[in-house]
């Protein structure tokens, strides 16, 4: 048994101070003032610290193959990264192989993530369109606890869907309780736009950006909005990234529609002059998708949040080593697209959005755990501190400082986008299933301890 005693619980609704004493079987057992310590209990003085629900990433990309090669964390050193910097969860993709049923997919990525630090679960990427994939969407909720769909609009000729395949999807999902998600960028405006690019010799990752500007995020951000309307489907955008797809989702949410948007803090700090560094892997580094913006949509993506019209915050990881993008050295096109992040993301949020007052501390709450766990039916077991819930914790010390360096993470990646950043907020100790696993500098991430979590369909309570 655990008991953490002594520090200022911070909810997505309220603070309090009050101590919490965590069972055997990693749940929490008691709330309250004064707790007695049970025998054999260990103790922890959470005095001066913020006591924290454990971050919940829906966004991960975990040893994922993708452009010819395979993301550098597997489900083992990117949890247990996540875990260093607070993050407890994950929702990780499943991405079928062409012809693949989703269901046998899906038998695959959980014997690789059979290697987890933390707790996961799964969307499921919808690629194409045949009756083995409406069958496998009604196995996977009934049997699989997957409640979320994966839609790509981007990346022709790959991951791609037309909206065919998307209408067909939603109607599915929405007779199953289901959530669609989608990568919203004209995946077609994207591939015209990089070959005239290439045609006229731009072929540095300066050229990424153009290649997909704001613009076709807005379109396909309403596209998708539209189709989504024609049956009131539930709608999930992930890394928000412009002004335009911010407003779409705003316009939607005021007609009432279920939509929700995601957004990535890397979005929220950097913007496209990191394409222009003369040093070609340094810029390289940067390239994802959607693509770093013009610094006036950070405005956007930060009123998003601040107001509530987006949600969620997340990180995207889909890390490749610097060798990895040297692929593209002579084609933007191919330099692998993703970047490392989830170990970092709560204390750049809490220093870029608490810190400087943008955000509260049950804001900061909401963005980076319990929003998660509601949309997306991980609540009441995950995103809260109540009796019944997980002991997912973090205590948190909202006052301290570190800064950034790639050497001094334990991402399986050679380098990290906040190299030399000054970040305050840091997690102090991360309690997994009741056990500390992160404690003041030192990581006690447990190969396959995580659990695989089934998410009830949309609408059904999930009880403690």
């Amino acid at each position: 048994m655990l008991l953490i005693k002594g520090g200022l619980i911070v909810t997505a609704e309220r603070r309090f101070d009050a101590d919490i004493l965590c069972d055997d079987a990693g749940r929490i057992a008691r709330i309250g003032a004064d707790l007695e310590a049970p025998t054999g209990c260990t103790v922890i003085d959470a005095s001066g610290l913020l006591v924290m629900p454990g971050g919940i990433d829906p966004h991960t990309h975990m040893e994922m193959p993708f452009m010819g090669t395979t993301a550098s964390d597997d489900f083992f050193t990117g949890t247990a990264a996540g875990l260093a910097g607070g993050t407890t969860s994950i929702i990780d993709f499943v991405i079928p192989d062409q012809g693949q049923s989703l269901f046998d997919a899906w038998r695959a990525w959980r014997g690789k993530a059979e290697k987890a630090a933390s707790d996961y679960g799964f969307h499921v990427a919808v690629t194409h369109w045949d009756e083995q994939v409406h069958d496998d969407m009604g196995r996977l909720v009934r049997e699989g606890g997957v409640n979320s769909f994966k839609h790509f609009m981007a990346y022709k000729n790959a991951l791609m869907i037309d909206d065919t395949v998307f209408l067909r999807s939603m109607q599915r999902a929405r007779e199953l309780g289901a959530l669609c998600t989608v990568h919203a960028e004209n995946g077609d405006a994207i591939a015209f736009l990089q070959a005239q690019l290439l045609a006229k010799g731009e072929t540095g990752p300066s050229s990424h950006p153009l290649s997909r500007p704001a613009a076709i995020e807005g379109e396909a951000a309403q596209r998708a909005i539209t189709l989504a309307e024609l049956d009131d489907t539930p709608l999930y955008i992930v890394h928000v990234s412009t002004e335009e797809a911010t407003q779409a989702i705003v316009a939607a949410r005021l007609k009432g529609l279920k939509v929700y948007g995601e957004v990535l803090p890397q979005h929220l700090v950097f913007d496209d002059s990191v394409y222009h560094d003369s040093d070609w892997l340094q810029a390289a580094r940067h390239v994802m998708s959607p693509p770093f913006r013009p610094k006036a949509h950070q405005k956007a993506l930060w009123g998003g949040l601040i107001s509530g019209q987006l949600q969620t915050t997340a990180t995207d990881p889909c890390c490749f080593c610097q060798d990895q993008k040297m692929r593209g050295r002579d084609d933007f096109t191919k330099i692998p697209n993703g970047v490392p992040g989830i170990e970092e993301r709560m204390s750049v949020l809490w220093h870029h959005g608490v810190v400087s007052g943008r955000l509260s501390a049950e804001e900061f709450v909401a963005f980076t755990s319990t929003n998660t766990a509601r949309i997306f039916n991980l609540y009441p077991r995950k995103g809260c501190i109540a009796p019944g819930a997980d002991a997912d914790l973090v205590l948190w010390d909202p006052s301290a400082s570190r800064t950034i360096t790639a050497g001094a993470l334990h991402q399986n990646v050679d380098y990290t986008l906040y190299e030399g950043m000054t970040l305050t907020g840091l997690a102090v100790k991360t309690i997994s299933q009741g056990v500390v696993v992160w404690d003041e500098g030192t990581l006690r991430a447990e190969r396959g301890k995580g659990r695989y979590i089934r998410r009830l369909a949309l609408g059904r309570e999930r009880p403690l």
